[in-house]
């Protein structure tokens, strides 16, 4: 099949990329910058721009270009970014596809967990309205921007993915260097439940979503059971032999991370709900197999 992959170059983009093409998929990945390969097309989300070159004859897209939620402090100027990424990007890609004579069977959106906000400890699914914040009003917005696709008669699913175990990037990115030295910890109380996935599990639900029909509208890309911030930080501390003994205290990521703070000390208890109930099957269920598959 020809896929094409907006994001492509970042932590899932790369390894959904990888593991198509092993599988011998033609991949088109999008890019902004001018293409360098026949296996590359050019998008401008913030014109309005996708070349339909690169989406002729696909029969998949999957979407998972946005700004880093963090990568920077959430100043008003990086809070547009983060959403206008998501967004604009979005809806540009949609026009695009409803506008092809011959348009893919499905579209794999991004979206994340951070659609249902703080839950504490109340158990979500794909069911659950959504929570209020910075976040949870980007992903309504962020979903939404797809409405031409779905209109056009494109399946349509939103991937909205926990956090993602690896290495190479992401939350868990930074996690395992301060581990591995003995200074990680838990994050404010720890009692914030992480809705989390391994990174093989992530690639291999995007490419479930893909190859099974019924499947559409918001899916979580989350571990079967979520854990708490200590839980986890537990885990990190057996699976790397070290010692998890220095907690940061909320105040300090309030003032290191500003308002992106609430959301890391915030709870998503989130369920694969619609993920499970297709018949898909974990790599990586538990927490210590994550850790040990992203190590």
């Amino acid at each position: 099949m020809r896929i094409a992959v907006t994001g492509a170059t970042g932590l899932i983009g790369s390894a959904l990329v990888r593991s198509l093409r092993a599988d011998g998929h033609e991949v088109v990945r999008f890019v902004r910058r001018e293409p360098v390969g026949a296996d590359e097309a050019r998008w401008d989300p913030a014109r309005g721009f996708v070349d339909p070159a690169g989406l002729a004859r696909c029969g998949a897209v999957v979407h998972l270009a946005g700004a880093g939620v963090g990568d920077h402090r959430w100043t008003a100027a990086y809070k547009r970014e983060i959403r206008d990424s998501r967004v604009l990007g979005t809806a540009t890609l949609a026009h695009a596809l409803a506008a092809l004579d011959e348009p893919p069977a499905v579209l794999v959106s991004g979206s994340a967990v951070g659609y249902y906000g703080d839950t504490g400890d109340r158990v979500v699914d794909e069911d659950t309205p959504a929570g209020q914040g910075f976040l949870p009003s980007v992903c309504v917005e962020w979903e939404a921007a797809a409405a031409p696709a779905q209109e056009a008669g494109i399946r349509t699913a939103f991937a909205r993915t926990g956090l993602v175990v690896a290495r190479e990037g992401g939350a868990w990115g930074r996690m395992f260097p301060l581990f591995r030295a003995g200074v990680g910890g838990r994050l404010g109380n720890g009692r914030q439940y992480w809705s989390y996935i391994s990174l093989r599990d992530e690639v291999a639900a995007l490419r479930h979503i893909i190859d099974t029909p019924g499947l559409s509208g918001p899916v979580n890309l989350t571990a079967p059971e979520p854990l708490t911030n200590r839980q986890v930080t537990e885990a990190m501390a057996r699976v790397l032999r070290r010692p998890a003994v220095l907690p940061v205290p909320a105040v300090a990521l309030r003032v290191v991370l500003g308002e992106f703070a609430e959301d890391v000390l915030g709870s998503q208890r989130a369920r694969p709900a619609r993920l499970l109930g297709s018949g898909f099957v974990f790599h990586d269920p538990g927490i210590e197999q994550a850790i040990r598959a992203a190590l």
